[in-house]
């Protein structure tokens, strides 16, 4: 196990954090100089120094401008993470950028005098324990695992200005990086030989296949339709945002409405489609590539086919003096769109060029993932709605992003939000997925609990099994895992901490058990358990507690605990009342929940169903044992030695877990004490099931049995069977047996 120090080059606020330490999936590059041993000997040590200093400030911007933590030099050595605090889905990409630059950075300037050194990076991705409160500029931060060594080990194999990268970092960065692969090479104490990828450079990825059919998303589908006809109509522009995290399927949504809102009232409409790559080289990437769409300029064109086309574009809309010198202007944004002086002058007759075609035919501007763009995007596109509007056009603006990003949109701009899906449509696209694949169709039981109504995880879930993993125990995709982590820590520390301790939890979750499990004082995790549902990652269940939006979100924030910490969780919970779901805030919604704080609740003992007995067949013998057997017969209380506890609504069961066998109908148990023992009379058995076998109705909860019967004087003491919220008194109740219910699977989404 190899221990580094961390330290950063600018210095950061630390927040409160209630959890020290976490496990994370970070990723290293480990940087090397060729031939230092040698270089060092034949130069004066004021001269190594000099080299010393130029190397590591070259080395330490790059990695700082890439959101890199450096480590303490050693020597010539230099090791950085990435992900150590926050990470936002890339830190992979991140690392082989920084790599990659600073091969480049390193090639451009001589150290000293006309010494050029030349470097090996080693770049790997892996797990990770990280102390949070010290991975900050000037702190001491630990972060301990064995990517650490493999990162040191691939440096070793990369070729001199090469960077070497591992298999999990070339998974992470396919698609957005071109990579060559390697013979496997041996490293000592490790069989079968490491694979080895060397990126070559980063590349504009192509444009997302949606080549099955859309499933569900018909009332999103249509509210965009309806806005975006609506401002082609009245020739009033409406800017429409299109928002949901990362996986909810925002990316086929903007495709299947480019391909089907062709036509509005019989007039053409016009796409321009912009995408957003992660961390753009330049800033006004998108706005060329939005004119590169409308001017038909493919990648493979020159500079000749770039100014014919551009001259095809611009001649129906400007007299040809504009054309002219617009032409060369935009040409000079498409090859540097950087954000300087001579790009945001491209980008000023781009926007013109928008707004004149917006006046001959109907257009509508969409940019995906617009929150990864430069704050000079959002200002372009601010620039072309107010003069779209002031000009009365036919212009819609559609705009893709997470809920997260804190976009500056007009007061005039709609929000979309896409949720997850239904679980008959999950099962419906997991069999169109499953069967593209040529995968069992039978694996849509496996598959459905785990994808959690997103589209993007039933994704990542196919093709992880058509990879070769193990259906009947699916590992969490790396994908999935980068996109739950990122959602994760964009959290506040204390909204995390609560997420991670109630990923230890299971069923619901109550804020007294979150509270018992992080050793808090009593509500105070209630603020963070609301901010968490209002941020889409818990989802309040009713009275009973809350429940994880998705279930990969609660393994990621249970897995980021390290054991030990996982485990004092538990403990905590464990040993609390068996209450929790029924727990409620400081303030009581309803009189049912004050009745379960009165003083017969608090005397009462509170015990699972599922504890006595939680199949059908034992649950049927213990509701006949507590039966009457005729008019005059014994009752099931008097016939058992030990006290009978009746089932009561506190709340609902927890969420079963695997391998449980609860049905819709178990109720937890409470035994009340009472001086007399009452046995039911058929006149109470009506009275308390108006329903029949259905149920208590809640109308009845709190109300006095029509008839009893008391028991002679030498019963007292003997426990007595209570409702919820009833009267403390000689009252029985008669238990209602399960209730059933289909349940969700493939033949309900057949």
């Amino acid at each position: 196990m190899t221990t580094s120090i961390i330290v950063d080059t600018q210095r950061t606020v630390t927040p409160l954090w209630p959890v020290p330490q976490e496990r994370r999936v970070v990723t290293v590059l480990f940087a090397d100089i060729v031939g230092s041993t040698a270089l060092v000997d034949r130069l004066d040590p004021e001269d190594v120094r000099a080299l010393q200093r130029a190397y590591f400030d070259t080395v330490a911007a790059v990695l700082h401008r890439w959101q890199g933590v450096v480590e303490k030099y050693i020597g010539d050595a230099v090791m950085a993470l990435f992900g150590a605090r926050h990470s936002d889905g890339f830190d992979a990409y991140r690392a082989v950028r920084a790599g990659l630059e600073i091969q480049a950075a390193l090639d451009r300037r001589p150290m000293v005098g006309d010494i050029r050194l030349r470097v090996r990076v080693g770049v790997a991705t892996g797990e990770v324990v990280v102390d949070l409160g010290d991975v900050v500029t000037g702190g001491h931060g630990v972060a301990s695992g064995a990517v650490i060594t493999t990162a040191a080990r691939l440096q070793e194999y990369a070729a001199p200005g090469a960077v070497a990268l591992c298999a999990a970092t070339a998974r992470a960065t396919a698609g957005l990086i071109a990579q060559r692969q390697l013979t496997p090479v041996p490293v000592a104490g490790r069989v079968p030989p490491m694979p080895v990828w060397h990126a070559v450079g980063p590349v504009r990825p192509g444009a997302d296949r949606h080549d099955g059919p859309l499933i569900g998303r018909r009332r999103e589908l249509a509210t965009i339709r309806d806005q975006l006809g609506g401002a082609i109509r009245e020739r009033t522009p409406r800017w429409i945002s299109l928002v949901g995290p990362t996986g909810s399927g925002r990316s086929r949504l903007l495709h299947e409405l480019t391909r089907g809102l062709t036509t509005v009232d019989g007039m053409a409409v016009r796409w321009c489609v912009a995408t957003c790559q992660p961390y753009p080289d330049q800033a006004l990437a998108p706005v060329a590539h939005l004119l590169r769409g409308l001017a038909g300029i493919r990648p493979s064109d020159g500079p000749a086919a770039v100014h014919d086309r551009l001259v095809a574009a611009l001649t129906p809309l400007f007299p040809p003096t504009r054309v002219a010198t617009a032409v060369p202007a935009l040409q000079r944004m498409l090859t540097t769109p950087d954000g300087s002086a001579a790009a945001l002058a491209g980008a000023a007759i781009c926007r013109e060029v928008l707004l004149r075609l917006a006046a001959h035919r109907p257009l509508i501007v969409a940019v995906d993932d617009l929150d990864r763009a430069a704050p000079a995007v959002s200002r372009f596109l601010h620039a072309l709605f107010s003069a779209a509007t002031e000009r009365g056009l036919p212009l819609a603006l559609l705009t893709v992003h997470q809920p997260q990003w804190a976009d500056t949109r007009p007061g005039p701009a709609r929000r979309v939000t896409i949720g997850p899906l239904a679980t008959v449509q999950s099962g419906r696209l997991l069999r169109h997925l499953l069967t593209r694949a040529g995968q069992p169709v039978a694996l849509v039981d496996r598959l459905l609990p785990l994808v959690g109504g997103r589209p993007g995880h039933a994704a990542a879930y196919v093709t992880s099994v058509l990879d070769g993993a193990d259906p009947a125990a699916l590992p969490l995709p790396e994908a999935v895992r980068r996109a739950v982590g990122a959602e994760l820590d964009r959290l506040d520390g204390e909204r995390r901490a609560v997420l991670m301790a109630a990923g230890t939890l299971g069923g619901l979750i109550s804020a007294a058990a979150v509270d018992r499990a992080l050793g808090w004082t009593p509500g105070r995790s209630a603020p963070a358990l609301r901010g968490l549902v209002a941020a889409g990652l818990l989802l309040l269940h009713h009275v009973d507690g809350y429940a994880f939006a998705a279930p990969a979100l609660r393994q990621v924030a249970a897995e980021r605990l390290p054991r030990a910490l996982r485990a004092v969780f538990q403990r905590r919970a464990a040993d609390a009342p068996h209450l929790d779901s029924a727990h409620r805030d400081a303030n009581p919604p309803d009189r049912r929940a004050a009745a379960l704080n009165g003083p017969a609740a608090r005397s009462a003992e509170i015990v699972r169903l599922d504890t006595v007995g939680a199949r059908a067949g034992r649950l049927d013998a213990v509701f006949a044992a507590l039966t009457p057997v005729g008019p005059g017969g014994a009752t099931g209380p008097t016939a058992l030695r030990r006290p009978i506890l009746a089932p009561t609504m506190a709340a609902r069961p927890a969420v079963s877990g695997p391998g449980t066998d609860r049905t819709a109908g178990s109720r937890r148990l409470r035994a009340v004490p009472a001086a007399d023992d009452v046995a039911p009379t058929p006149a109470t058995a009506a009275s308390r099931s108006p329903r029949g076998a259905g149920g208590n109705s809640p109308r009845d909860i709190g109300r006095p049995a029509a008839s009893s019967r008391t028991t002679p004087a030498g019963a007292a003491g003997r426990w007595t069977l209570a409702d919820v919220g009833a009267p403390p008194g000689p009252v029985r109740a008669i238990p209602r047996p399960p209730l059933l219910r289909r349940p969700d699977g493939l033949a309900a989404s057949a």
